[in-house]
């Protein structure tokens, strides 16, 4: 099967997903006290002290982050491809014009026509998620956040150094790709179609664009393992910010 196929078959499923579980997809998804909002918390402070007012939320999906920002007092635009997640956010009170169908592959906005730009558990479900970075970096002014998986802070010590290694070899998406059964992603009911990913593959890449990045953990699994290099190896969640300026 050629890759082109391959990727619009997964473009499909993860379509389907979305479409049929919209409606409950909260129910599953969000939790008030998760990695999310404890990120989004964060979020809104670093935004406030670097005068932010103008923010896009990439894969707004049902429109959590994107209303907590409007309820907040952010001129706040959310941008997600799948109409079923966009109608639901329309139900739960989002006005109709803060939304915006599209995919964050080829963000419709000029260059930097945000003040700040996050995204919340999109882009490990992204084959290719430095693509979308890349985006959110072309239209952001003041600051980028993502906040997201980290497999170097996931399982066993030992299998957190392997991690970090392959990825230091280059060998980790092939090592990666062959445990899965020689495929590039993960598939399950709760998450759908999942590649691995951490938001320090995107690291370098908002380290050239900011004048500082700041890694914040927002979920630790199991026991904390104490060490100057946390959150690297100890969070399964991080949350990435990368802003311009020296206010503080």
């Amino acid at each position: 099967m050629k890759e082109s196929q391959k990727q619009a078959n997964l473009a499909e499923a993860q379509l389907q997903y979305y479409t049929s579980s919209a409606a409950s997809y909260d129910n599953t998804h969000v939790k008030g006290d998760d990695e999310h909002a404890l990120a989004l918390a964060y979020m809104i402070d670093l935004m406030r002290r670097h005068g932010v007012k103008r923010v896009l939320d990439v894969g707004c999906g049902t429109g959590r982050a994107t209303k907590v920002l409007l309820d907040t007092g952010f001129d706040v635009v959310g941008i997600e491809p799948v109409e079923a997640l966009l109608q639901e956010a329309e139900r739960k009170g989002m006005p109709k014009e803060r939304l915006v169908k599209g995919s964050g592959l080829q963000l419709p906005f000029p260059n930097e026509s945000f003040d700040a730009v996050c995204e919340f558990g999109v882009l490990h479900h992204i084959e290719h998620p430095n693509e979308v970075v890349r985006e959110m970096l072309r239209v952001a002014k003041k600051a980028i956040f993502l906040s997201d998986t980290n497999r170097f802070g996931r399982g066993r010590l030992f299998a957190r150094v392997i991690k970090l290694t392959l990825w230091h070899l280059g060998l980790w998406r092939w090592s990666y790709y062959v445990a899965k059964g020689f495929k590039s992603y993960d598939c399950s009911e709760c998450d759908g179609i999942a590649f691995s990913y951490s938001v320090y593959d995107s690291f370098n890449l908002i380290d050239t664009w900011a004048d500082r990045v700041v890694a914040i953990p927002t979920k630790v699994e199991g026991r904390r393992l104490h060490s100057w290099l946390h959150p690297l190896m100890t969070s399964s969640h991080v949350l990435l910010c990368g802003v311009k300026g020296n206010t503080i």
